[in-house]
């Protein structure tokens, strides 16, 4: 059965057929141990199909395929990394099957992705060009949450534009250990690091301000 039918298969289709640039989506899977594992890659090869071959979809193994593993730094699966027609990394993860409000996400994503521009003020990324250092953010989202795409979007703006920054989504009930670990009882929730918290869904400006407090929390000599 199809996860993309009817309307919003057409939608797809159309947002999918017009992309500037090719996007090459780099999915990560195991077949034992992995609730939505074989759900997602379906889902990403009804993307691919709908494309008109400006998606392309390649799958690797994270138990076997190590090397891989290594190269994009995966550390769960289901996991995804959206790159470029060039094959460059911005540090886009999601973490879970991106259904519900994430699917929208997920468009949105391989759009700023195709285009290369993230729509991001001028202000913020002069703000964002204060991070010189590695720097993790995790947005904790559920399919059901209407306000968590703009944290996971935002987070994923502010990953293209500055190479130091990796941000996963990261669907809280695939994962419950670390949403026990973060204290995750509402979302979104997005950890700066292991210990700073964001809560909620905030302006572009006040958001990228709260990750540069975690972010000097981090580096306190930065």
């Amino acid at each position: 059965m199809a996860f993309i039918t009817g309307e919003n298969e057409q939608t797809v289709r159309e947002v999918l057929g017009k992309l500037p640039r090719k996007v090459q989506l780099v999915y990560f899977t195991q077949e034992l141990e992995c609730q939505y594992c074989r759900e997602t890659r379906q889902l990403l090869e009804e993307i691919r199909d709908l494309s008109d071959g400006n998606v392309s979809l390649e799958v690797y193994n994270f138990i076997t395929d190590k090397e891989k593993v290594e190269q994009y730094r995966i550390d769960k699966v289901p996991g995804l990394v959206i790159l470029d027609e060039e094959g460059k990394d911005y540090g886009i993860r999601y973490y879970g099957i991106p259904s519900g409000y994430e699917f929208g996400s997920l468009l949105e994503d391989i759009q700023m992705v195709a285009q290369g521009e993230p729509d991001l003020s001028d202000q913020s990324k002069q703000l964002l060009a204060r991070i010189d250092k590695p720097l993790h953010l995790q947005v904790f989202v559920t399919p059901t949450c209407p306000y968590c795409p703009s944290a996971v979007l935002l987070a994923h703006k502010m990953a293209m534009v500055n190479d130091n920054i990796i941000a996963d989504m990261v669907e809280a009930t695939e994962f419950p250990h670390l949403a026990m670990k973060y204290n995750v009882h509402g979302v979104p929730r997005t950890m700066v690091g292991e210990s700073y918290a964001i809560e909620g869904a905030l302006p572009e400006t006040h958001f990228i301000q709260r990750v540069l407090e975690g972010f000097k929390q981090i580096y306190p000599k930065n």
